[in-house]
């Protein structure tokens, strides 16, 4: 009897039939990879952006002078970036969503 991490050892290293399900999830995450790199590289820049702002702002870097008005524009930036990061990802996934739904559903919907 074989035990369940030797079960998926054994299933993660035999060779699997190319099945439409299989196919499909494929194009599913060819579909959704793009939005969501995309969402993670905004959400970072935005991040950084937040926190350059905040810096600033503190007088941790910059000039005693011009710190604190250049940080609240800087973190507002950030702030901004952050808070569209979340709208742009879901139009961006949808319109992914519009193009490859004939692809998946064709894949899904054939006879073996």
């Amino acid at each position: 009897m074989l035990s369940l991490d030797e079960e998926k050892l054994r299933d993660e290293y035999t060779v699997k039939k190319n099945t439409r399900l299989e196919r499909a999830r494929k194009l599913d995450i060819r579909c959704r990879m793009p939005a969501l790199v995309n969402a993670y590289v905004l959400g970072v820049c935005g991040a950084l952006i937040l926190g350059i702002g905040m810096c600033l702002a503190m007088g941790v870097i910059g000039a005693p002078g011009w710190g604190i008005p250049l940080g609240i524009v800087v973190g507002l930036v950030g702030v901004l970036l952050v808070s569209i990061n979340y709208p742009i990802y879901r139009t961006f996934l949808n319109r992914r969503k519009e193009k490859y739904a004939s692809a998946i559903l064709s894949v899904l919907n054939e006879k073996d």
